[in-house]
């Protein structure tokens, strides 16, 4: 008994003196609840909508009150075209087109079993890259419709919903998610250059080839030309899964989007360099990335919209390097809902790059 006992206390020192261990088994489940947690605490979402009333008679009022009395959004009277660009620029959810003629189809079947022709379609536009609120928004205005149909006929619907997506071509939820991939994949490339360097410190590798002729500039450069491959290397894999697997199809420039390709994967290797400058061993290089992994991941929109998140959580996400590529991405590869404007996208990350650069080469080790 006495040898099981010592024993087990000594495999239990050992096991509190790995600190990755420690950390996979008992902090990273910790930041998973909190993370999660903190990102779906936010409540009911209020939703915007462009509100186009074509028919400018009191059934279209009466379901005006009915969306804002019974629903948790705020409608803005709008003509298509204006309900159009607020939505691209980012600043609607969705837009209800009520048509014209609306009234008349409604006076002439309410209250009867049979009514004279097919319903009238009100149209939902919504945008298919921001999946959750596009499918939020669709719920609200069927919901309300039925309930409208209801009281005005009973079990026979005089009204139905028209879905309508704002972006034009055959884009799919899918066309969508592969950017966000793309994205993630880049982010990760990056900072995970961190562990081979520290890697290389701790056997002496660098110090060696510090000696050597070589200037430091070619070290360091043909790093960076690696990772630079190797992201040519999974954009084509990825962008061709999606091609000829999952029917994506790319709409934007090959050269714009190479471009952020090759931006976001320098900002994300200078931050690797920034790790790799502060972490002494491997193990710590290992717990620096996961705990700049992650962060990214979950808090940028890559893979939860921005809306369902609490509004300091969503200004958190406007400091991160990811959140602007993954929508760079979006945009240039399959006319995504902006977040910001292109041109925003690219300073952030080129000021992220400048930035992590300057750090890494003023606190970078050889040995």
């Amino acid at each position: 008994m006495r040898s099981l006992l010592a024993l087990t206390l000594a495999n239990l020192r050992s096991f509190t003196r790995d600190r990755a261990a420690l950390f996979w088994t008992l902090a990273f489940p910790v930041v998973f609840v909190i993370l999660f947690g903190t990102i779906f605490a936010g409540g009911s979402t209020d939703y915007t909508l462009g509100w186009v009333d074509q028919d400018g008679t009191p059934p279209v009022q009466a379901l005006h009150e009915a969306f804002t009395s019974n629903a948790p959004v705020e409608l803005l009277d709008l003509s298509i075209d204006d309900a159009r660009a607020k939505m691209l620029a980012g600043d609607l959810d969705g837009i209800i087109v009520l048509p014209k003629g609306l009234a008349e189809a409604v006076a002439a079947g309410e209250g009867s079993q049979t009514p004279p022709g097919p319903p009238v379609a009100i149209t939902v536009i919504t945008d298919p890259s921001r999946t959750s609120t596009s499918q939020a928004v669709q719920q609200i205005a069927t919901g309300l419709v039925m309930a409208a149909n209801l009281q005005l006929s009973g079990a026979t619907p005089l009204l139905t919903i028209a879905p309508e997506s704002l972006l034009t071509g055959r884009l799919n939820s899918v066309s969508f998610f592969v950017p966000s991939i793309l994205a993630m994949a880049l982010m990760q490339l990056g900072i995970f250059a961190a562990i081979p360097l520290v890697q290389q410190r701790e056997k002496g590798i660098l110090k060696r080839l510090n000696t050597t002729p070589l200037p430091r500039w070619a070290l360091v450069g043909s790093n960076v030309i690696v990772r630079l491959i190797i992201a040519a290397a999974q954009t084509v894999i990825i962008l061709g899964i999606g091609l000829a697997l999952l029917g994506v199809e790319i709409t934007g420039s090959p050269l714009l989007i190479a471009g952020f390709v090759v931006l976001g994967a320098l900002a994300f290797t200078s931050i690797g360099y920034v790790i790799a400058s502060f972490a002494r061993t491997e193990e710590a290089a290992n717990g620096m990335t996961s705990v700049v992994q992650f962060p990214l991941m979950f808090l940028s929109g890559i893979f939860f919209p921005l809306e369902v998140m609490p509004e300091w959580l969503r200004g958190v996400a406007t400091f991160l390097p990811l959140t602007y590529l993954g929508d760079a991405l979006r945009q240039t590869m399959v006319g995504g809902t902006p977040f910001a404007p292109l041109g925003v996208d690219a300073l952030v990350l080129a000021g992220w790059l400048a930035v992590t650069l300057a750090i890494s080469a003023r606190y970078f080790r050889w040995q």
